[in-house]
């Protein structure tokens, strides 16, 4: 049995090495074949369900594929019954626990582009972060007429929760930033919602400019990157609630960046509280 599947793993190998991933054999039979090699006489519902999980992950790795080159629907339940298998079922005190409360140390800001979440670059747990994401990764100054979502998940983090942390993370090639340093100087726009939001950005837009108009736009618009996170930090600090627990030391306040080119994280912490609000 040993050796039978060993063979047909090597084929497996040998087609994606001699094809980078388009051999004789395709993914969907070699991942029929392991599953008939290992699992069809094995009455364990459950167990075969799970190997059928390690199977396709081991095929996709092998072939050079993604598990994510699957029908949607079964993408999410597979997706979901992986993290069954190896979060909730492995830590049934730790659910027991959030199931009755939540009590995340990190309220966390960061921007939508699906190559930055951070439960996967930081490998935040289940119940650890009370995550906000929206364009660009920005935070507006304390209104009560506009952008309440922003202040409802900050006024709920802080007051309800009391989150000790908050953490906005920035990053690289990121297309909202790119949108608000390509803004048109006449105020017109060129979308609906999109050229609104981002001009929440403008003041480091501006920062960035008056600093670093020398540059070329691609260096302006990393700079940028990282400005539009510490006038976000800045912004946070016009909500009451955030100036009063910074001021008795009960709630810090950090900035991060991410660079997926290079694979590497930097981190800041704002030492400086602002007394008196912001106002855009």
């Amino acid at each position: 049995m040993q050796s039978t599947t060993f063979h047909f793993l090597a084929s497996i190998m040998s087609s994606s090495s001699r094809h980078a991933g388009m051999g004789n054999l395709s993914q969907e039979e070699a991942i029929e074949g392991l599953k008939k090699l290992l699992i069809h006489n094995d009455k364990d519902e459950q167990l075969n369900k799970e190997l059928e999980m390690k199977i396709e992950k081991l095929i996709s790795e092998l072939l050079g594929t993604t598990p994510h080159d699957c029908h949607p629907v079964k993408r999410i339940l597979g997706g979901f019954q992986s993290f069954k298998t190896n979060k909730f079922d492995v830590y049934p005190e730790l659910f027991r626990e959030l199931a009755e409360r939540q009590n995340p140390k990190f309220l966390v800001f960061a921007c939508s582009d699906s190559r930055v979440s951070p439960s996967n670059i930081l490998d935040f747990q289940p119940g650890e972060a009370f995550v906000f994401r929206n364009i660009g990764n920005l935070v507006p100054p304390f209104n009560q007429l506009r952008y309440s979502g922003v202040g409802a998940a900050i006024e709920y983090a802080v007051v309800t929760l009391n989150v000790e942390n908050i953490l906005v993370i920035g990053h690289r090639r990121c297309g909202g930033i790119d949108r608000l340093m390509d803004l048109p100087e006449d105020g017109s726009t060129a979308s609906d919602f999109i050229d609104d939001w981002v001009q929440i950005g403008l003041p480091a837009k501006a920062k960035v400019k008056a600093e670093f108009g020398h540059l070329p736009p691609d260096e302006q618009k990393r700079e940028c990157e990282k400005e539009a996170v510490h006038l976000s930090l800045a912004n946070l600090q016009t909500y009451p609630y955030v100036r009063e627990r910074m001021a008795r030391k009960a709630l810090a306040l950090r900035g991060g960046y991410y660079d997926f080119v290079e694979g590497c994280f930097k981190v800041w912490e704002v030492k400086t509280i602002i007394t008196t609000p912001i106002h855009s």
